[in-house]
């Protein structure tokens, strides 16, 4: 038996809470915060990098400029009726959307945000390491490896857990440190 599954999963994990990290704003202009923003294009929800060219002209300004012109307005409301919380500015050819400096307050929710979904990512390892453990155990009681090797393997997927749950803890770090700073 091997811990690489239980690995692979982990870093599935982690890499989904970085990009869930990717999408929060912080005061400056990221386009990955257009991510989750689907634009209705001839009936199909598309991503809104697909229908347009996302440019930041200035560190709180985003322009998104659609390859076909008709496309204006499906964006415009695409981005009001997401929870993006700014009014998106058109001008005939290109919307721009203008990012207001956080106050505290939103910076402190945006900080709790934070915190609760790198919570989330360290319940999702438990679970994997609880997933890895049970698998272990009926391999042993099954016969396909020995006691020893049972005690070895969770070891090893404790040992990974840990190393982990540093990760998100750095992680939850660097982003709130980032959120925080004015």
């Amino acid at each position: 038996m091997d811990i690489k599954v239980y690995e692979e999963k982990m870093n599935k994990t982690l890499d989904s809470l970085n990009n869930d990290f990717g999408t929060i704003r912080a005061g400056r202009a990221n386009p990955r915060v257009l991510d989750k923003i689907r634009v209705d294009y001839y009936g199909t929800p598309t991503p809104l990098q697909q229908v347009g060219n996302i440019s930041v002209p200035e560190p709180r300004v985003l322009v998104i400029a659609p390859w076909e012109k008709n496309l204006i307005k499906p964006i415009e409301k695409a981005i009001q009726t997401s929870d993006l919380g700014i009014n998106p500015t058109n001008d005939g050819s290109v919307i721009r959307l203008i990012f207001p400096e956080l106050t505290e307050e939103r910076r402190k929710e945006l900080a709790k945000d934070i915190k609760k979904k790198g919570d989330n990512a360290k319940v999702a390892l438990r679970n994997i390491r609880r997933d890895g453990n049970d698998a272990f155990k009926k391999a042993e009681k099954a016969g396909e490896i020995s006691e020893d090797d049972q005690e070895e393997l969770e070891n090893k997927i404790q040992k990974l857990t840990d190393k982990m749950v540093e990760k998100i803890d750095k992680a939850v770090e660097a982003k709130t440190k980032e959120i925080m700073t004015v």
